[in-house]
């Protein structure tokens, strides 16, 4: 009798390679863990992911998809920016993993300009979107103010997560931050690239 193709299989296969990957970083993640994990062997997890490159841009890809949900959930671009601190909180390892390796979702930079971020993180276009439905103005008039953003947001996430603020002084970071963030968007025009 023919064998079935699994349709549940590579959300299988993704779902065990996120849990290794919390559980025990980097260094877990290999294909035959993740076929055992999953329930499947390893020919299995190499036919739907060719490498682990491919099945680490799987990963980066669902990532990304919690993030936005965590941006759209903020709505204005201060609570996108309390959101993105809070899902780095939440998900450490997730957020690990998208920033050691991110840069595997934009494609290879060709001859000439490279792409505008917008087009290659649609988290960074959702971004510019927010800023420009609420300053004003196009999307792309505000990467600079968006990169600013990033820029604070992350530092401040990679202070929290590695624990180099002394203790007892997280809250007064982030309230840094969030009055960081306040400054930038209230100097909003100085970030135009028309300015």
């Amino acid at each position: 009798m023919p064998r079935h193709p699994d349709p549940d299989l590579e959300e299988r296969i993704l779902k065990a390679a996120d849990t290794l990957w919390r559980r025990g970083g980097e260094k877990a993640l290999t294909m035959r863990a993740v076929a055992r994990a999953a329930r499947t062997n390893t020919p299995a997890v190499y036919r739907r992911f060719k490498d682990r490159r491919a099945l680490v841009r799987g990963l980066l890809r669902r990532i990304a998809a919690r993030i936005r949900t965590h941006f759209e959930a903020g709505g204005t671009p201060e609570g996108m920016a309390e959101a993105y601190v809070e899902f780095a909180l939440q998900l450490p390892h997730e957020y690990e993993l998208f920033y050691t390796h991110a840069r595997d979702l934009s494609p290879p930079k060709g001859p000439g300009k490279p792409r505008p971020i917008r087009e290659t993180r649609q988290n960074f276009a959702l971004v510019e979107e927010r800023l420009a439905a609420s300053l004003g103005g196009r999307p792309e008039d505000h990467t600079r103010l968006a990169l600013a953003m990033w820029a604070t947001l992350h530092g401040t996430t990679m202070l929290l997560l590695s624990k180099s603020i002394p203790e007892g002084h997280e809250e007064e970071l982030r309230a840094a931050c969030r009055a960081a963030i306040r400054a930038l968007l209230d100097g909003a025009p100085k970030f135009r690239v028309d300015a």
